[in-house]
C-alpha cells in the first residue's frame, strides 16, 4: 500500500485544463520533488491534494483513504499540511501566536492554550525562530517568514507536508540552511514531503524522486539523475540543449 496515491487527476477551469490525467504514488518518509515551468500545474496539484480545490475527475488517497474534495480543514485534520509560495503571516500577531493557530485548529486541535504554547515554542526552536517568538511576524526577514510558514504547518501535526517554493528569494546560505531543515524534519518527524522548487540543483540534491509536469501533464517520473538526463525534460524545461 502506497502512502499517497494520485489517480488520473484532472482539474478544469472552464475551457482551460490546468491538470490532465496525472497519476503517481509515493511512499511514507519519501521526499518527492515536483518540477515544471510556470503554469505547468504544480500549485494546482498542491491545491487539489490539500483540499483547496476539488478535482474535476480522479482521486487522491492517503493510506487508502479517499481525501479528494473534502475541503482543506478536513484534509488538514487527516494529516496534510501545506505552505504557500507567497507567505502571508498574521503580520501584527506574534510569531508564537501565528504558530499557535495551527496547534489550536489543526489535526491535534490542542484545547489547552498553555499546552499549545509549549508545543509551539518547541516547534519554533526546531525551525530556528525561538529567539523571535514574541516579535510581531512583520518583523521577520523573508527567510524568517518562510520558516514561520513551515512552523505553522508543523503545528497542525502533518503526516504529509507540501512545501511550495520555500527557497524562493533566499540567498545561497539561507537556502542551504533551509535544505538542512527539510531533511531534519523528514528524519525527526517521519514526514512524507512533496517539494515544489525552481532551484533545480537544490531539488536534485533533496529529492528521492522527481515528478515533472509540463502543460498540466506528467511527462517524467524517476530518480534525479534519470530526470536530469531525460530528453523530454531537457526539451520541455531545461531547453533544447544542456548548454541552453
Amino acid at each position: 500500500m502506497s502512502f499517497l496515491r494520485v489517480e488520473n487527476l484532472t482539474r478544469r477551469f472552464g475551457g482551460i485544463v490546468a491538470l490532465h490525467d496525472v497519476s503517481f504514488s509515493m511512499e511514507k518518509g519519501e521526499i518527492l520533488g515536483l518540477m515544471g515551468a510556470n503554469g505547468a500545474g504544480k500549485t494546482t496539484l498542491f491545491s487539489l491534494i490539500a483540499g483547496n480545490l476539488p478535482p474535476s475527475s480522479g482521486h487522491i488517497l492517503l493510506e487508502d483513504e479517499k481525501i479528494d474534495g473534502r475541503g482543506p480543514h478536513r484534509v488538514n485534520r487527516l494529516g496534510v499540511a501545506r505552505t504557500f509560495q507567497i507567505v502571508r503571516p498574521f503580520a501584527t500577531m506574534s510569531v508564537l501566536d501565528n504558530v499557535m493557530v495551527g496547534a489550536l485548529y489543526g489535526r491535534s486541535r490542542t484545547l489547552s492554550q498553555p499546552k499549545a504554547r509549549e508545543k509551539c515554542r518547541a516547534i519554533l526552536d526546531e525551525v530556528g525562530l525561538a529567539d523571535r517568538a514574541d516579535l510581531p511576524a512583520a518583523a521577520l526577514t523573508l527567510a524568517g517568514r518562510k520558516r514561520l510558514e513551515v512552523a505553522r504547518a508543523l503545528a497542525t501535526e502533518p503526516r504529509l507536508l507540501l512545501l511550495d517554493e520555500v527557497l524562493a528569494g533566499l540567498n545561497a546560505s539561507e537556502a542551504n540552511d533551509a535544505l538542512d531543515l527539510i531533511r531534519h524534519l523528514r528524519d525527526s518527524r517521519m514526514l512524507s514531503i512533496i517539494v515544489i522548487e525552481h532551484v533545480m540543483k537544490a531539488l536534485m540534491r533533496l529529492s528521492h524522486r522527481i515528478l515533472v509536469l509540463h502543460d498540466g501533464r506528467k511527462i517524467m517520473e524517476g530518480a534525479p539523475a534519470e530526470v536530469a538526463n531525460d530528453p523530454r525534460v531537457i526539451k520541455a524545461y531545461l531547453g533544447e540543449t544542456r548548454d541552453a
